[in-house]
């Protein structure tokens, strides 16, 4: 974490994990990301999507998912206002059968 006078700027690593189908389609269970700062949801999904782009499913199969910032589940709250911050977990959950 760096500070400057009057405010704290915190930069790290943010977690993107992956699950099911979308594990299948990235080829990996997560990816790490460095962040200046808090970033929105909206950059992280773009950063994947550029990370993952050789993946012919991953941008479809990255559509349908459901996610989580921490422990808070993102219903229909729009990506580009939902701030994450440094050290966070993002979970990508795509439908599951059964249950």
């Amino acid at each position: 974490m760096s500070t400057t006078t009057g405010s704290t700027t915190a930069s790290g690593r943010v977690t993107l994990r992956y699950w099911a189908s979308i594990r299948a389609a990235a080829g990996t269970d997560s990816d790490a990301f460095e962040v200046g700062g808090a970033v929105t949801l909206a950059d992280l999904i773009q950063r994947a999507k550029t990370e993952h782009a050789d993946s012919a499913r991953f941008a479809d199969v990255l559509s349908c998912c459901s996610m989580m910032v921490g422990d808070r589940p993102v219903t229909t709250d729009d990506p580009e206002a939902v701030k994450v911050e440094p050290g966070a977990t993002v979970e990508f959950l795509p439908p599951f059968a059964g249950g």
